[in-house]
């Protein structure tokens, strides 16, 4: 009696999934060595430590450069333009050499604005600006 839908004399044929295996085990080893030497670039911060002491009184006034959540940039609580950032705090400088240049940042400020500042700060001759958070 034959049997219905399939032929004695045909075969059955498996579908050889090794070679699939090997390649997708090579491409993971692959995108694994690859990925640990991706360098991701950032910015140095200079964080200074906390401590409880009240400054120095007779230290130098620091010379305090604020971004605000609109992304404005105020040095000494006057509004300036990213590209006037290098001459300002130049002229800040020579006045007051020793006074450390700080960074009070909102926490809503845009990423672009924060590095325009430091990058006229450092074009600036200002080795490490110390940045902080702003209370608001």
């Amino acid at each position: 009696m034959k049997r219905l839908g399939k032929r004695s004399t045909e075969e059955e044929t498996d579908i050889d999934i090794t070679p699939m295996l090997d390649v997708v085990f090579i491409m993971l080893i692959f995108f694994i060595v690859t990925a640990s030497f991706v360098k991701e670039s950032g910015i140095d911060i200079n964080k200074p430590p906390k401590t409880n002491e009240p400054p120095n009184p007779d230290a130098p006034k620091p010379i305090v450069i604020e971004i605000d959540k609109l992304n404005e940039i105020r040095i000494e609580r006057n509004i300036v333009d990213f590209r006037a950032i290098k001459s300002t705090v130049t002229r800040l400088r020579a006045e007051r050499p020793d006074a450390a240049v700080v960074v009070k940042v909102h926490p809503k400020a845009q990423t672009k604005a924060i590095v325009q500042a430091i990058d006229g700060i450092k074009s600036a001759n200002v080795s490490q600006p110390t940045i902080t958070l702003s209370d608001g």
